[in-house]
């Protein structure tokens, strides 16, 4: 997967010339994102570049952040994941001072503690940094039409979340202050899964591999529900952003590029 979006990163990158570049990756869970990510980073450092790190998942919203959402707003909030759960402004500021040249310190979240670590334990870019490599399940994704919200999609969104009050709140989001953060990025590679049913296959294998090691590993009727908060999106995005993203890899079940 690395070579071919290798080459074109290098080509974006030849063509903007100095300052700070964002590469956004985007993709369902279990597509890869991380491991592109980790590649790709060490590859352009072997050029000579500047690059730094940071994945959506390290923007999420305290603990404390979240369960007042949810007592504000709808008890799914709680659950990070879905848009309105991130730190937006933590993010906006973090590209802002290495687009001023700042040795800026990353954000990190600790899922085992479901919550931010402590700043103390967050690297920090490199002075000049010249590419920010930033990932994300729903980096980029564009809000739905009004009426799209209308009928859930899963059982979740039928039992916990009925009149639609938690979905228009991620929505409204997206319309809202998530487009600041993604009109940060400038070329955006989407990972594009074949279907849903594969991306929650993705999911619990990665879970059927913590239970041989973690035992606070999710059981599978957990993971199905888990997934589930993820369904609506995933959907749209792969059915949307194609006709948007600056590089698609389209993948088969395997996560081997088609």
């Amino acid at each position: 997967m690395i070579d071919p979006v290798l080459r074109q990163v290098r080509r974006w990158l030849a063509a903007r010339g100095p300052g700070l570049t964002v590469i956004g990756v985007a993709g369902a869970q279990g597509s890869g994102k991380s491991t592109l990510v980790r590649d790709l980073a060490a590859r352009l450092v072997a050029d000579g570049l500047r690059v730094a790190v940071l994945s959506l998942d390290d923007l999420y919203l305290t603990r404390a952040g979240r369960q007042h959402l949810a007592a504000r707003v709808h008890p799914l909030l709680a659950t990070r994941g879905v848009p309105g759960t991130h730190d937006v402004a933590l993010g906006l500021a973090t590209i802002a001072a290495l687009a001023r040249g700042e040795a800026a310190p990353l954000p990190r979240f600790d899922k085992g503690r479901d919550d931010r670590a402590p700043e103390s334990d967050w690297p920090r870019a490199p002075a000049g940094t010249q590419v920010l490599l930033l990932d994300g399940w729903c980096l980029g994704a564009a809000p739905q039409p009004e009426d799209a919200l209308a009928v859930p999609v899963n059982d979740l969104e039928a039992r916990e979340d009925p009149d639609g009050t938690w979905r228009r709140h991620a929505n409204a989001a997206l319309a809202g202050k998530y487009r600041q953060l993604w009109a940060r990025i400038d070329r955006l590679v989407f990972l594009a899964a074949p279907d849903w049913a594969v991306v929650a296959d993705w999911r619990e294998q990665q879970e059927g591999e913590l239970r041989q090691t973690a035992p606070g590993a999710m059981t599978p009727d957990e993971v199905a529900r888990f997934i589930q908060h993820y369904e609506r999106l995933t959907r749209w995005m792969l059915a949307e952003l194609p006709g948007r993203a600056d590089l698609i890899l389209r993948l088969d079940r395997q996560r081997r590029v088609i």
